[in-house]
């Protein structure tokens, strides 16, 4: 993740160092916490969140439990994860539900934070879990903020509630509200104006849209590249608006991700989502455990794994699975099979999830390709019917043909399809290894071709 990646690979230094040691005294803490400090202070988090942290992992790292233990340095990470962990909120923070419906989200956030992309995440989000959201277009001095919001709600299905630009925003809640009622919508999501900067006028019409429509949450939309900045607007905002949560946008950018360290502590209120990207689906509900986990590089399975069951039919993996073990695996499979990894978002961010990626030598400047995987696929669908499901055909004309037709050079296709033989009995191998039929062997299956960096992508 890129967020942080330059605090990743410090503190993983820190506690490479740590970790060497049989024993670890004071002053090896000492040293440790110096350097843990400096490392957060560079990623750009807040002084006084950085004071305290230091100062709670040394009262526990100087106690009994490090001094007593076996592996002193592992306790040290361990007890910077917790701390970390509690440090962004601890648990995971799930959004209120009204008593009765419908639940109203209000978003807030100055101007260019995301807004208004990030309430058309939201209401992808709920509608992926059955839920009937409206969006209500509530931002009238931006030019064009009410068209983005209904060419999102049209990509998505879901209706968008707008007045047009001439009525005031907290007439526009208002009526949203009663059509919300009318039309069974269970959540209203409320895209409000934004300013470049805090101002009265912006806070009384907020203050306003609060009064009417009476928010279960009022979440704060803050880009995360803002680092310190991000921070203040959260603590103004909260002070006039009282939050109930924070929506951390552009996590995946390479910023030095202080945000999202900083902000729970000055607010007191949890980061409830984090958006991983521009797709209308990249919303992931925030988890402090495992956001500290990939900070500390430890990586991030369960996320991965949760991304891989919602994105991976079970059937499609247990079909895939069967035939695999009966190496009756075609081309056509293929394709199918990389449909089904890339749904699961771009191809580093995957990696980026995997454990110590950051420490393996090489591992750290992987950029996946994506233009050679376009290519890969290129030279499949220029195969006919016939070739894909009989990769054996597939003499030097044929080849000639294909490259021809895909825009890329007889080696490419000749490459990949050795590498695909390759791979066709690597997976007979594999699959006779894996026992267990059924989709979790498919799954397995699927997990270990991508461990073993076996896919065709180079």
């Amino acid at each position: 993740m890129a967020a942080f990646e330059g605090l990743t690979s410090r503190l993983q230094n820190v506690f490479g160092k740590l970790r060497g040691k049989g024993k670890v005294s004071e002053d090896d803490v000492n040293e440790a916490m110096r350097e843990v400090r400096l490392a957060l202070l560079e990623a750009d988090v807040n002084f006084k969140v950085v004071k305290d942290f230091i100062a709670k992992v040394k009262e526990r790292a100087i106690g009994q439990e490090v001094m007593k233990s076996f592996t002193p340095g592992m306790v040290v990470v361990d007890i910077v994860n917790k701390e970390m962990t509690e440090l962004m909120g601890g648990t995971q923070s799930k959004l209120a539900k009204a008593s009765k419906p419908p639940t109203v989200i209000m978003m807030a956030g100055l101007q260019g934070a995301g807004k208004t992309t990030t309430s058309g995440k939201l209401a992808r989000l709920l509608q992926k879990s059955n839920h009937k959201p409206l969006l209500v277009a509530g931002d009238i001095y931006r030019p064009a903020a009410i068209k983005q919001l209904q060419v999102l709600g049209e990509q998505i299905k879901v209706p968008v509630f707008s007045l047009g630009d001439k009525t005031s925003p907290v007439e526009i809640a208002r009526q949203a509200m009663q059509q919300a009622k009318e039309n069974g919508n269970d959540y209203v999501i409320i895209d409000t104006a934004g300013r470049l900067h805090i101002d009265e006028a912006l806070m009384e019409e907020l203050k306003q849209i609060h009064e009417v429509t009476k928010p279960d949450e009022v979440l704060l939309v803050v880009d995360a590249m803002t680092g310190q900045d991000a921070v203040n607007v959260a603590q103004s905002f909260h002070e006039q608006l009282e939050l109930t949560g924070v929506v951390l946008t552009k996590l995946d950018g390479d910023t030095r991700g202080g945000a999202a360290l900083s902000v729970k502590a000055v607010t007191g209120r949890p980061i409830k989502f984090a958006a991983m990207g521009e797709k209308i689906d990249a919303l992931e509900p925030f988890h402090p455990d495992r956001m500290a986990s990939r900070i500390l590089g430890m990586g991030d399975m369960l996320s991965l794994i949760e991304k891989a069951q919602s994105g991976i039919d079970a059937d499609k993996a247990a079909e895939m699975e069967r035939k695999m073990r009966n190496a009756e695996f075609t081309f056509e499979d293929f394709l199918d099979q990389m449909a089904q990894v890339r749904k699961l978002g771009p191809l580093d961010q995957i990696f980026d999830m995997l454990p110590g990626m950051g420490k393996m030598k090489g591992m750290k400047d992987i950029k996946v390709d994506e233009k050679q995987v376009n290519r890969v696929e290129a030279i499949v669908r220029s195969m006919t019917i016939e070739e894909k499901q009989k990769p054996e055909l597939l003499n030097h004309s044929r080849r000639k043909r294909i490259a021809a037709g895909s825009g890329t050079s007889i080696a490419e296709v000749n490459r990949l399809i050795k590498q695909f033989d390759e791979m066709r009995k690597m997976m007979k191998q594999f699959s006779s290894m894996m026992g267990p039929k059924g989709p979790k062997g498919g799954m397995k299956g699927l997990k270990g071709m991508l461990g073993k960096g076996k896919f065709p992508f180079g």
